[in-house]
């Protein structure tokens, strides 16, 4: 990627920026909601409840913690951006510029997955020096597993966009994958809790191989079979959303 095109999707990103952080309702989703869901979680879950799965507690929060920043940071923050400078007919204009098509879908979302990632490392970091848990076994699968997450959560938070009318719907179009991640991707409740036939389905739903990569990269769990499924998933579901963008993505407002 030339300095030219990493120029102009810098500048669209401190555009972007800026008007997150002129929107108190979109900062707080990004800042606060992740920490108030791990506390959340946290409060509810023991480590007897968990003795028959092998995780701790605190390894299975805060691993489900990134899973979670991945969803409310990235995905639900930026279906209600996209839809927003769409209507604004922002989008339109940028397209009748230099910067392509990827340049301007990435310019935009470069905030919330910047935010979104550094939350990520601070629980990491905060996991290992404050609630004792144990540094990540394997850092290249964990960082693999949030890139690909990122890059999942944006392409289909761009392609739900194409199905939100209006910011303020963003709320209601982003609650069916919300609710699945949270609850059937191992965000807050462990699969290996679930019956065997629910377990198998839901290691099907977008956010669980990448949620698989990263207790594999944390927490030491599975082997080398299993870290290549759950990385081809992960890549299946990435062209599955990236294809969804190219064909249905809306550039203007319906009329």
């Amino acid at each position: 990627m030339n300095t030219v095109v990493m120029g102009r999707m810098r500048a669209l990103g401190r555009a972007e920026l800026t008007l997150l952080l002129r929107n108190r309702t979109a900062l707080f989703t990004a800042m606060l909601m992740p920490l108030l869901f791990v506390f959340l979680t946290r409060m509810s879950v023991t480590d007897e409840a968990l003795d028959a799965t092998g995780f701790s507690a605190g390894g299975l929060v805060l691993s489900g913690g990134l899973g979670i920043v991945l969803v409310l940071v990235v995905y639900s923050n930026l279906v209600a951006s996209f839809v927003a400078r769409r209507e604004e007919l922002l989008l339109k204009r940028l397209r009748t510029g230099e910067p392509s098509d990827g340049e301007i879908l990435g310019g935009t979302a470069l905030p919330s997955v910047a935010i979104g990632l550094t939350q990520c490392a601070v629980l990491v970091v905060a996991g290992v020096l404050a609630l004792d848990v144990p540094a990540p076994a394997r850092l290249d699968v964990l960082l693999a597993g949030l890139l690909l997450g990122a890059l999942m959560m944006t392409a289909l938070a761009a392609a739900t966009s194409a199905f939100t009318k209006s910011a303020e719907s963003a709320q209601l179009t982003v609650l069916p994958l919300m609710m699945l991640s949270l609850i059937g991707s191992g965000l807050m409740v462990p699969l290996e809790v679930m019956p065997d036939g629910l377990a198998a389905v839901a290691r099907l739903l977008p956010l669980s191989p990448v949620m698989e990569l990263v207790r594999h990269g944390w927490l030491g769990e599975g082997g080398g079979a299993d870290v290549l499924r759950a990385l081809g998933l992960s890549v299946v579901w990435c062209a599955l959303a990236v294809f969804a963008v190219r064909r249905w993505f809306r550039w203007e407002p319906r009329r």
